[in-house]
């Protein structure tokens, strides 16, 4: 028996594994003591004619990590798993890891209002010193029993240059991972020796630098917590978005709606041929997963399935001129029930961003969402006349 763990429980079921033929997919879920709900999970798959030959699944839970060589191809051109292929995954890509709410979860950085006591509801929001740009953000817990989404905003004075910062972390497998990106990210970033010279640069080495350091950080630790991140850094009238995973950024301009992210999903064609050039697969079950475990292509943490899992950023450009009107960050808490348009649209008839960012919630939520909820909706007041009062949430 693992140490640390109280009880292994064993569950199998019957799947398509988008190969037109049917796999038996075992479990092993590891309960850890004191828990009541798994910490991490193993997955096997065998084909079904050779269901029986289970010996590949070690009794204690505490299987071996092989190398996810390419199946065979097939007409949908999705990989086939070879097999008797095991992958060990964190539980949250296809449970939710157990742990209690963290009453930090929401910010600890910004003012809050009618936060709930257990962390489950926090809003809020704020006005830049030179009254340029109004934000607003709201997290919500929803019908998770834990909270894995964090969230920073952050603005500071490098060389004289104010630079604002925005990001949206959900974690997956526990909230580990997206917590560290909110505690360390925008601040390796800040300390990049060419953040002003060459930004981009600077972003896709911060983000891939950030992912190492928390891997380190977790290397001791039996679970394997990762985070997606979508993140807006404001230098004076650039706006750069970057993004890990399946958070997205949208902007309104001239009353469209304008994706500055895509989704990185197993299922894109670019994602799914990177991931076999590095020996993986993707697999349907009940969505396209990488190794049949995780539902995103890219990703902090997942140590276990890194190889394919990158954490390196899409990285976009814009100018913030005057038909700019706003950007909304969220997790797919939001996006996976709320169109681009249709936010965009409801944001467009509220004129405070802390209005506009928890009717976005509410929204997602009446409309059936399932996960976390949180989301910052960046209003920038070009050529717009007032300064609101001190933001407290501004750190230099």
């Amino acid at each position: 028996m693992i140490r640390g763990v109280s009880s292994v429980k064993r569950r199998t079921s019957y799947e398509n594994d988008g190969c037109g033929c049917m796999i038996l997919v075992e479990f092993l879920f590891v309960c850890g003591k004191g828990d009541h709900r798994p910490d991490w999970m193993v997955c096997c798959w065998h084909d079904e004619n050779r269901a029986e030959n289970s010996a590949h699944s070690t009794s204690d839970g505490e299987g071996q990590v092989k190398s996810l060589k390419r199946g065979k191809d097939n007409k949908l051109g999705v990989k086939c798993p070879s097999k008797h292929r095991r992958v060990k995954a964190v539980a949250g890509m296809m449970v939710d890891s157990g742990r209690a709410v963290n009453p930090r979860a929401a910010s600890h950085l910004l003012p809050e209002k009618d936060q709930v006591g257990d962390g489950g509801y926090a809003t809020g929001g704020w006005r830049s010193d030179d009254g340029k740009l109004n934000c607003g953000y709201s997290s919500f817990r929803g019908k998770r029993v834990n909270m894995e989404d964090f969230f920073d905003v952050k603005s500071a004075k490098i060389d004289g240059q104010t630079i604002n910062f925005f990001g949206i972390f959900d974690g997956h497998g526990g909230s580990r991972a997206a917590e560290y990106l909110k505690e360390h990210l925008f601040d390796n970033l800040m300390k990049h020796p060419k953040f002003l010279t060459d930004i981009k640069l600077a972003i896709n080495e911060s983000y891939q630098r950030t992912d190492s350091d928390f891997l380190d950080a977790e290397n001791n630790t039996s679970r394997d917590d990762g985070s997606t991140a979508s993140t807006a850094i404001l230098v004076g009238k650039h706006l750069y978005v970057a993004n890990v995973g399946d958070s997205r950024a949208v902007i309104s301009k001239a009353g469209k709606a304008i994706p500055l992210s895509d989704d990185h999903k197993p299922n894109r064609i670019d994602e799914r041929r990177r991931i076999e050039n590095a020996g993986g697969f993707v697999m349907w079950t009940g969505t396209w997963r990488v190794g049949g475990v995780l539902a995103m292509s890219r990703a902090f943490g997942n140590r276990l399935l890194k190889r394919f899992v990158v954490a390196e950023p899409d990285i976009q450009e814009r100018v913030v001129d005057h038909e700019l009107e706003f950007l909304i960050l969220a997790s797919d808490g939001l996006w996976d029930v709320v169109k681009n348009e249709d936010a965009v649209s409801l944001v467009r008839l509220e004129e405070d961003p802390e209005a506009a960012a928890r009717k976005l919630t509410e929204v997602a939520f009446s409309r059936g969402s399932a996960d976390n909820i949180t989301c910052i909706v960046v209003r920038f007041l070009n050529n717009k006349e007032g300064v609101g009062p001190p933001p407290a949430c501004v750190y230099d």
